[in-house]
């Protein structure tokens, strides 16, 4: 199993490429960043230094979205960082919740993002690629060998039929062992419906991790609090859902859409931080199921499960008070174990 580690692009960048050349000392294989305009700086300016300052590392964003840059700029930057330290980015692409909605706008929209990781894909890789209007364009100076994977975000019943479809990645964000298999099975089954080897599908599943020394109550309580945020991130997607298919639908597991019954609204200025007060309505339970928390046998043990069910990369969200702890303690004694 590959390891990623997650952040957030808030300044000083220097804070940022120091945790991902960490991350790439304990074994982390990807480095990954929201991609949010308004709320944190720009990850493509702080990819070009992370790439520079690491040797293996793979980096992207978790996720962008076909709305806030046009298409061909994005794959050109993608298809520049990759011609500089070869081949080590990856296209994470979504609808574009907090980047589309803070700047007054709607996420896009399943077609456009289809017709998105196609361009993406084609010009980062060196091939020619329609814009729309018969427009068809290639970039004249990417050297032979380039290629672009291009990984989807989803949840719902479509988005994850069109993953297994068309993407070459699958990122889910969330750790429910139930969620994950009825999810992974979706995409595979559609995979192999379109006549695709589902195993060419990468499946990476990203969710906070926090290590505490034992198991005691306070630590847990504790460690439940630094990620509750999570349960409030992904509630806002559990929520266009239910809007879209409704509260009690065989489209969506009610698994999922149970816990946000509480929801009442979302701040976006404290979007995937710790503490963020519109996350309170998430139950332990639901914090338990999305996360990883625990002494570090709980984690060895949700991630042989995990693996179990088909995911290739765990990516952990390390948005609490314990960075460098969580990198430390993955480094020395999780993915050892978990990789033998």
């Amino acid at each position: 199993m590959d390891f990623g580690l997650v952040l957030q692009a808030d300044p000083p960048a220097s804070r940022v490429i120091s945790l991902m050349k960490r991350a790439e000392r304990n074994g982390f294989a990807y480095g990954w960043t929201f991609d949010s305009a308004v709320l944190w700086q720009e990850p493509f300016v702080i990819y070009s230094q992370i790439l520079a300052n690491t040797t293996t590392l793979k980096v992207g964003p978790m996720v962008t979205n076909p709305g806030t840059r046009t298409w061909e700029v994005t794959a050109s930057t993608f298809a520049t960082l990759n011609d500089m330290f070869g081949n080590r980015t990856v296209c994470g692409i979504g609808r574009g919740d907090s980047a589309m909605r803070v700047a007054g706008r709607k996420p896009n929209t399943l077609a456009r993002i289809s017709e998105a990781m196609k361009v993406i894909r084609d010009l980062g890789s060196g091939r020619e690629a329609d814009l729309g209007g018969g427009t068809v364009v290639r970039f004249p100076w990417i050297k032979p060998g380039a290629e672009l994977p291009v990984w989807m975000a989803a949840y719902g019943p479509k988005a994850l039929k069109m993953t297994g479809e068309e993407a070459d990645g699958f990122i889910l964000q969330l750790a429910d062992l139930y969620l994950t298999e009825y999810m992974v099975k979706a995409v595979k089954d559609a995979a192999v419906a379109a006549g695709r080897d589902p195993a060419e599908v990468t499946v990476c599943v990203a969710a906070p991790a926090y290590v505490t020394e034992d198991d005691s109550p306070e630590a847990l309580a504790h460690a439940r609090e630094q990620c509750r945020w999570f349960g409030g991130m992904v509630g806002n997607h559990v929520a266009d859902l239910v809007s879209k298919y409704g509260e009690h639908s065989a489209a969506v597991p009610e698994e999922l859409t149970d816990y946000i019954k509480a929801r009442e609204g979302y701040d976006y200025s404290h979007h995937g931080r710790a503490g963020n007060p519109d996350t309170q309505f998430v139950p332990d339970e639901i914090v338990d199921r999305f996360c990883l928390i625990g002494p570090v046998e709980k984690h060895i043990e949700k991630l042989e499960a995990l693996r179990a069910l088909g995911v290739d990369q765990f990516a952990v969200y390390d948005m609490h008070d314990a960075q460098e702890a969580v990198i430390e303690a993955y480094g020395s004694r999780v993915i050892p174990a978990v990789n033998g």
